[in-house]
């Protein structure tokens, strides 16, 4: 929708959304505007003004540049929206901008603030240990992948460009500056490596700027740091990206993907299956999450009580047996119909494979851990046999093997 007045004119997506803008002062320059109008939220380095403003109740960042680029980049991010690919949420590009003079000003473009969201150099206000950095450089590595599988080439990936967000024990990366992207249908591996050469770049000066200032933690070498970024993304590509098609008595081979993203450090958000000719083709969408984030997801999602390694791996067996079911919704932003499908899986799986060991067998080992133990030795008689055993069988060769404490998938 476009709304124009005299020469101002507001192209937004939300046909509120004008009526919104109206009141901020698009005739002054942005670094003019007064504080009643701005939020002092913390801000990243750019090569443009921006600043944060309050239009009814959304927070909105206010970049000015040229019209062409920020109408581009609007268009960029819009794309990126409809893909469901982390970036910032474009709302409007404000053109025609004039002086009280007369004077003509820059383009504006609109994105809506990303809440819970920091710029990286406020993260490292205090000194920010290895291993959360590396959770973050993780999070960038998915990005990058996400956004190169759907042919986006992003052209100036930076920490600068880059909003991160922490929630519920999960890290986040978010474009933010689309400026210099191409969207093509796919990438070129020189097309990828150019992305990850300009990042390796980017971030290892960026990470020397913060050494020279004090911040960043003693033991980390930015060089090294920044090239081990690109030995992540290679890993996380390479796994998301090799042949996923398998035949429907290949369960096992879901669970093996699964356990290789897990031994690289991700973990799966979500999982589809879908059917062709051939077999299922499996998609994972990886995440990076902190310690003991698989104990507060199973406890919120069962009510089931567990250790996180234990926790781990009984969310991905729900991850699994939800992506057969016909009603899952994958990110779905209430999470009521996962809540609902979690609660089934207890009843129609965990429960009944818990209740196939005698109670008298179990002997001190908790409901969750013999569940766990379950997975395990299905896991390793399907590897044997080289196709998915189910759970029946696997409780029954547990019953019978494994508890007497003869089996090598035990523990």
């Amino acid at each position: 929708m476009a709304l124009q007045i005299s020469t101002l004119q507001i192209s937004a997506t939300n046909p509120e959304h004008p009526a919104l803008l109206l009141d901020l002062p698009w005739e002054l320059p942005l670094e003019e505007w007064p504080e009643r109008y701005l939020v002092p939220l913390p801000r990243g380095i750019s090569r443009h003004v921006v600043r944060y403003a309050r239009a009814g109740d959304e927070v909105l960042a206010v970049k000015e540049l040229a019209t062409r680029p920020a109408e581009r980049e609007y268009t960029l991010l819009r794309d990126l929206d409809r893909l469901g690919i982390p970036a910032v949420d474009p709302l409007a590009v404000v053109t025609g901008r004039r002086t009280a003079g007369g004077e003509p000003l820059e383009t504006a473009l609109i994105t809506r603030h990303l809440g819970g969201s920091m710029p990286y150099r406020s993260m490292f206000e205090t000194t920010m240990r290895p291993s959360t950095m590396n959770r973050l450089m993780d999070a960038l590595a998915v990005l990058l992948v996400r956004l190169h599988l759907v042919g986006f080439a992003w052209g100036d990936c930076s920490l600068s460009n880059t909003l991160f967000r922490r929630d519920a024990g999960a890290f986040a990366a978010y474009l933010v500056d689309a400026e210099t992207g191409e969207t093509h249908t796919t990438l070129s591996r020189g097309q990828r490596e150019y992305d990850i050469d300009l990042a390796r770049v980017n971030i290892a000066g960026e990470l020397l700027d913060l050494e020279a200032s004090g911040a960043l933690h003693p033991s980390v070498d930015p060089v090294e740091f920044s090239a081990a970024l690109a030995a992540r993304y290679e890993e996380l590509w390479t796994e998301l990206t090799r042949q996923s098609v398998y035949p429907a008595d290949k369960r096992h081979y879901i669970d093996r993907r699964v356990r290789r993203l897990n031994d690289l450090g991700f973990d799966v958000a979500e999982m589809q299956i879908g059917s062709t000719g051939d077999g299922e083709r499996i998609t994972f969408l990886p995440k990076v999450v902190d310690a003991g984030h698989h104990q507060r997801q199973l406890l919120r999602l069962t009510g089931l009580d567990a250790e996180e390694n234990q926790a781990r791996r009984l969310l991905g067996d729900l991850e699994t047996w939800m992506a057969t079911q016909e009603d899952y919704a994958p990110g779905d932003p209430a999470g009521a119909r996962t809540e609902v499908l979690a609660h089934r899986w207890v009843r129609e799986v965990f429960r009944p494979a818990v209740r196939g060991v005698p109670l008298e067998l179990r002997r001190n080992l908790d409901p969750a851990q013999v569940y766990h133990e379950l997975l395990e030795n299905r896991w390793y008689l399907s590897e044997r046999s080289g196709q998915d055993v189910g759970l029946d069988e696997a409780t029954r060769d547990y019953v019978e093997r494994v508890l007497p404490g003869q089996s090598p998938a035990a523990g």
